[in-house]
């Protein structure tokens, strides 16, 4: 009797399980991956297909395969004839600084904003928010940098990119910043310890998945970006957009589209490596805090 009513206590127990869950539930895998391979998969299989097939096979792109693939014939030619290295440095040398100006400016004043609480302080946390929503006059930045000098130049490009940015890394890193006890700052500070040495040493090391998330919005928004790059250094430096785009309209790739979506290719990769990087970090500083 013991063993039998044992054993039909647990049968239910067993029952209850992801058979008796509501379909919707159990559907919502199967929606996920059919989501991510509509939204995503898809248009990567377009990319990387189309860069593997020959002139003739892209001249109407679609998501057949190759007879033949080509794609490091086309990504060689590209890195070739498409003046990519040139392009390339020309956006790593407004995209590094631009990043990590606005990662450091936006995190120390981020920091000032989250600690101090007064109305002046509530309303610059405002003014300072509201670039998220307001759009930059473009032809307001042009007049301005051609007064300054700066118009052209690779500094006031990333001048640019450090005004439309700044806005971003301090909402994120702000509301962050909050959540951070200030008694390690406390401890810091009566070890004698100055705001700069308290900041480098006890805030920025907590800030690292915040900083990494802003990290990969930032590099993708300014390593992509063309609007602002073609009214401002347009003709003057190369980056990797501009020069496709530039490439692209003097007749270079010209309904060849095996080598524009090569030259797509070539320009994801270095975010690639750096969403690699980035998404480690986010991961080590969850699993660091959580086990501090």
């Amino acid at each position: 009797m013991n063993a039998a009513s044992s054993s039909s206590r647990r049968h239910p127990a067993r029952s209850t399980g992801l058979s008796d869950a509501p379909i919707w539930r159990r559907l919502q895998p199967f929606c996920a991956g059919t989501l991510v391979v509509i939204l995503i998969g898809i248009p990567l299989w377009l990319v990387v297909a189309t860069a593997g097939k020959s002139r003739g096979e892209a001249l109407t792109p679609d998501l057949s395969p190759p007879s033949h693939w080509r794609l490091l014939a086309n990504l060689e030619e590209v890195w070739r004839q498409g003046r990519v290295p040139a392009a390339f440095f020309g956006s790593l040398l407004i995209v590094v600084p631009a990043v990590i100006g606005v990662l450091v400016v936006g995190s120390m004043a981020a920091w000032i904003l989250a600690r101090r609480r007064s109305r002046l302080t509530a309303t610059l946390y405002a003014l300072a928010i509201s670039g998220i929503v307001l759009p930059p006059a473009i032809v307001t930045l042009v007049l301005l940098l051609r007064q300054l000098g700066l118009a052209g130049s690779a500094i006031g490009m990333i001048c640019v990119y450090m005004g439309i940015y700044l806005s971003t890394v301090i909402f994120f890193v702000t509301g962050f910043v909050r959540t951070i006890p200030p008694s390690l700052e406390e401890a810091a500070q009566i070890d004698g310890a100055g705001p700069v040495r308290v900041f480098v040493r006890v805030v920025l090391p907590l800030l690292r998945p915040v900083l990494a998330t802003a990290t990969i919005l930032i590099c993708l928004y300014v390593w992509n970006d063309v609007f602002y790059a073609f009214f401002i250094v347009g003709g003057r430096l190369d980056t990797l957009p501009l020069n496709l785009f530039q490439v692209a309209s003097a007749g270079l790739y010209l309904n060849n589209w095996h080598l524009i979506f090569a030259y797509v290719i070539l320009m994801s990769l270095p975010l690639v490596a750096v969403f690699t990087v980035a998404q480690r970090r986010i991961i080590s500083g969850i699993t660091n805090g959580a086990v501090r």
